[in-house]
């Protein structure tokens, strides 16, 4: 169901459209864990590791497909906000085709590139033929990622969040079964839990075009529209780029850290890949704060009620502070019980100091990188790319360098506060460059 996000209470529509994201990101990160918790409880820490060591590798692939959500999301809630369906339906189906013969190729380059990017990370010999079997058959399925992702993304800018969480949680029940069933009967292990993603992805990716090409069929279409035009891709690359970009450089980012972390041995990787997969439900639940607020300020500017997006944009940075603080109390004091929902009785000590002073280390700081996600969305809904990327590269800077420079001195614990001191310093630009936005807006 389509939704009007510029009429109404802004609280109150901002909450309703955000909660399903939300709701959908939480899920997706439940359902894309059940691959690290079922593999580290049934088949053990070094294949835990094998996981864990390819995860900043399926991170890049992630994140292009979600910077790629948040683009088309923009441009469509722009012309969705102004009543302009005619450009809906031109810029929706140039979406689909220019997904689709972009996400071939790049599931071709997972594939046939795995060897080459797991030796990029310095990944163990131990753990090394399991880490690139799981990131073959896993990248192998990027097509169904791809466009699901962008049919996500097409919803939100219709207003519409929930049919993305129905289908999010039949795929997400879909996935476990199968990793159950892969692993525990058919002592599949690595290859189990990668199977029951690509095929979980699939059907998810299939459900989603169907209920689209149904969407878009019932739009009050008043001329004949283009099924693709040049025009429209620019526009949505001109935010999806960017978008792209900053997904990718910080998850490639994580790819340098990754490196580093895993010349400390496989029990490290162990603790790290679990805790850096619990400290993600913090970053992706902030990007579902983004992105709802990033549709929700493109159709109010679409509409020109430039007054009610910054009404939003306060409004979100308030919903912000509670969420970081749940995952907070969560991780800080009771990191040790959520790390052993990865982790075995066999588990070594090392492995599980290593994830608990992680969550110790970056989970006080979890306020400023919410905050700051917000201002991203803020910043893409008013189509402001160059300060988004600025802040971004500044968090995806200092990260790297500071785990290069700490890592000597403190070893692995000198890795974990790379984080907080890069959010503090790139939130606080992101929040200048809204406050000057909306400076703009109003002038």
């Amino acid at each position: 169901m389509n939704t009007d996000l510029t009429s109404g209470s802004s609280k109150i529509a901002l909450v309703t459209f955000t909660l399903p994201i939300l709701a959908s990101t939480i899920i997706q990160k439940l359902y894309q864990i059940a691959d690290s918790v079922i593999v580290g409880k049934f088949a053990g820490e070094k294949a835990l590791a094998a996981v864990g060591a390819s995860y900043p590798i399926t991170l890049i692939f992630m994140s292009i497909a979600f910077g790629s959500q948040l683009g088309c999301s923009v441009v469509i809630s722009r012309f969705f906000g102004a009543r302009d369906f005619c450009s809906v339906k031109n810029h929706i189906l140039t979406t689909l085709i220019a997904g689709s013969a972009l996400a071939v190729p790049l599931t071709l380059f997972g594939v046939l590139g795995s060897p080459l990017l797991m030796s990029l990370i310095n990944t163990p010999h131990d753990i090394f033929p399991d880490g690139d079997l799981y990131l073959k058959i896993y990248t192998g399925g990027f097509v169904f990622l791809y466009l699901y992702n962008l049919a996500t993304g097409i919803f939100n800018s219709l207003g519409d969040s929930r049919t993305p969480l129905v289908l999010l949680v039949s795929s997400s029940v879909c996935n476990v079964v199968l990793d159950i069933f892969f692993v525990i009967n058919l002592k599949m292990t690595v290859a189990g839990v990668a199977w029951a993603t690509f095929i979980a992805q699939g059907a998810a990716c299939i459900a989603a075009l169907l209920i689209l090409s149904s969407r878009i069929r019932r739009l009050p279409i008043t001329k004949p529209t283009k099924a693709f035009s040049f025009a429209a891709l620019s526009r949505i690359a001109k935010i999806s780029l960017p978008s792209i970009f900053q997904q990718s450089f910080v998850s490639a980012g994580n790819m340098f850290i990754q490196s580093i972390v895993n010349t400390y041995g496989y029990s490290v990787i162990a603790g790290y890949s679990a805790a850096i997969k619990l400290n993600s439900f913090v970053t992706a639940s902030g990007l579902a704060l983004g992105s709802g607020m990033s549709s929700f300020t493109a159709q109010n500017i679409g509409a020109k009620r430039v007054q009610r997006a910054s009404q939003g944009f306060r409004f979100g940075l308030l919903l912000a502070l509670p969420l970081a603080a749940a995952f907070f109390c969560a991780y800080y004091f009771f990191g040790d019980v959520f790390l052993s929902f990865f982790m075995n009785d066999a588990a070594s000590l090392t492995a599980k100091t290593a994830g608990e002073t992680f969550l110790r280390t970056v989970s006080p700081f979890y306020g400023f990188v919410c905050i700051k996600l917000v201002c991203d969305g803020f910043l893409r809904g008013c189509e402001r790319m160059k300060y988004f990327m600025a802040s971004t590269f500044t968090d995806l800077c200092l990260r790297v360098l500071l785990a290069f420079v700490l890592s000597p001195l403190f070893r692995e614990t000198g890795i974990w506060f790379a984080w907080p001191i890069s959010w503090i310093i790139s939130t606080c630009m992101s929040y200048l460059f809204c406050i000057k936005t909306k400076k703009r807006n109003a002038a």
